[in-house]
């Protein structure tokens, strides 16, 4: 039995770290690297320090449009498909590579699971919204990870192949938390637990125009905390494109950061006061070690973070960014929302009896 798992991108490197794992115990697992993310800081590292096979193909579509790079990945699955006659498919998420494999899968008639699904910020706007959506109606094992996700399949009317597992990045995050404690963290950079903020922004409505840049600006601009900034190289160049990239570096109060891999970042998060993103995955990292959230987003597919009161939404809005800050905390009682750590072993159960 062979299974081939498509990846392309950082959160799917770590989502693959444990079930990649729990599939090699029970089938052949191919793992395809379609290089979406293709800045090895965001790919290789990671995939390394996590324990991430090395994929046994590459398909190196490197940078370019979302309707380009679906092209490139659908053209390179092609051969892949035929010379590796999969038993079933496996995707990750809501990126440009799930949309591409799960079209794949479909051409080719192969049995699809979709790992994350059910997820929906209810903004088909967003691209993410756009791929998730698509490869749920296409797939035929959806496991989700909350029981908002199952509730969010049933009002589109899909109920077959459904099954509520849990969150494989909870599994990592249980999996790697010891190691990444024993990281630097906040001290590599002249900081104590609790004595900054930690911020990520890398999603297109957030850097895609230079209006929503200079968003971004203000907010670092209104908050009178240091903040540390990995700073994703796609915001990076979007930055030195629009001139603005001297602008936040003469911001004092911000330590701007190259992209760093898990672990580091999971260090820094841990020994954060609060963390402030526009990503999907940073939200619930933050709920698994309790850290405060705000969400740089009008918008959530993790509504159950806000419900607990881990998260709040303001948008890219400094004084709602600011406001928000003053009252950030973690609940002490927090829901067990994302499973018990073991999504990756009932995810490869489910995947490898559909592919039987």
């Amino acid at each position: 039995m062979t299974i081939l798992s498509v990846v392309g991108n950082r959160p799917q490197f770590v989502k693959a770290a444990p079930l990649s794992r729990a599939l090699r115990d029970r089938a052949r697992e191919v793992l395809v690297h379609t290089g979406q993310h293709y800045d090895p800081e965001l790919a290789d590292m990671i995939m390394g320090e996590l324990g991430v096979p090395s994929p046994e193909r590459t398909l190196g579509i490197g940078p370019g449009s979302p309707t380009a790079q679906i092209a490139a990945i659908l053209t390179g699955l092609e051969p892949v498909i035929a010379e590796e006659q999969p038993s079933a498919v496996v995707v990750y998420g809501d990126t440009t590579t799930t949309l591409a494999a799960a079209l794949s899968a479909a051409k080719n008639g192969l049995p699809l699971a979709h790992v994350e699904a059910g997820l929906r910020s209810f903004n088909r706007t967003m691209p993410e919204e756009q791929n998730r959506v698509v490869t749920d109606h296409l797939s035929d094992l959806l496991l989700c990870p909350t029981d908002q996700a199952v509730a969010n399949l049933a009002a589109e009317g899909l109920t077959e192949g459904v099954m509520r597992v849990g969150d494989v990045m909870y599994d990592a995050a249980l999996m790697f938390a010891e190691v990444a404690r024993q990281r630097p963290g906040p001290a590599e950079h002249g900081f104590s637990a609790g004595e900054y903020l930690l911020m990520t922004v890398h999603r297109a409505a957030a850097t895609d125009t230079r209006e929503a840049l200079q968003a971004l600006l203000e907010v670092t601009a209104a908050v009178d905390r240091p903040i540390l900034f990995p700073v994703h190289p796609r915001t990076r160049a979007r930055l030195e494109a629009e001139g603005l990239w001297v602008e936040l570096e003469g911001q004092e109060h911000v330590h701007l950061l190259p992209a760093v891999g898990y672990l580091d970042f999971a260090a820094l998060l841990m020994s954060a006061a609060a963390v402030l993103t526009d990503s999907g995955g940073v939200q619930k990292e933050a709920y698994f070690h309790r850290v405060p959230c705000l969400t740089l987003r009008d918008e959530t597919e993790w509504v159950e973070t806000v419900e607990a009161g881990a998260n709040e939404l303001t948008g890219m809005d400094p004084e709602a960014v600011v406001a928000a800050l003053g009252t950030a905390r973690t609940p002490v009682e927090l829901p067990q929302l994302y499973g018990d750590g073991n999504a990756s072993l009932e995810i490869a159960a489910a995947i490898t009896a559909l592919a039987d």
